[in-house]
């Protein structure tokens, strides 16, 4: 199950990167949480999800993403910024990579801001 994960962070990683992102760090993990991917986008740090779904019957990718899920990813991100001073005073958004199919068939799809911090 990681291994599938991995593969599909890479992915969403790689996409985000041709758009112009950089990446700051991946897999930060706290005991409140992990964040997939920390990019900077600009002047703009991204907190990035990535989600796959290869059926459907229980919601698709971003369904899967539930207020528990986003008050973990919020306070996780939180973590990191004080964690990391200099882009603590940057502005902030929270974007998620979705995939929904079959590994070998899943398209992404990147949603911009997501959802913000409340």
């Amino acid at each position: 199950m990681r291994e599938r994960g991995a593969r599909f962070e890479q992915r969403a990683a790689t996409e985000l990167e041709r758009a112009g992102l950089k990446t700051l760090a991946r897999n930060y993990t706290t005991r409140h949480g992990e964040l997939d991917l920390v990019m900077l986008d600009g002047a703009t740090v991204v907190f990035v999800e990535v989600r796959q779904r290869a059926h459907a019957e229980h919601g698709d990718a971003l369904a899967s993403i539930t207020r528990s899920k986003r008050d973990k990813l919020i306070r996780t991100a939180q973590l990191w910024l004080a964690a990391n001073p200099p882009h603590a005073h940057r502005t902030c958004r929270f974007d998620v990579v979705t995939f929904d199919g079959s590994a070998d068939a899943a398209r992404g799809h990147w949603l911009r801001a997501a959802f913000e911090a409340d």
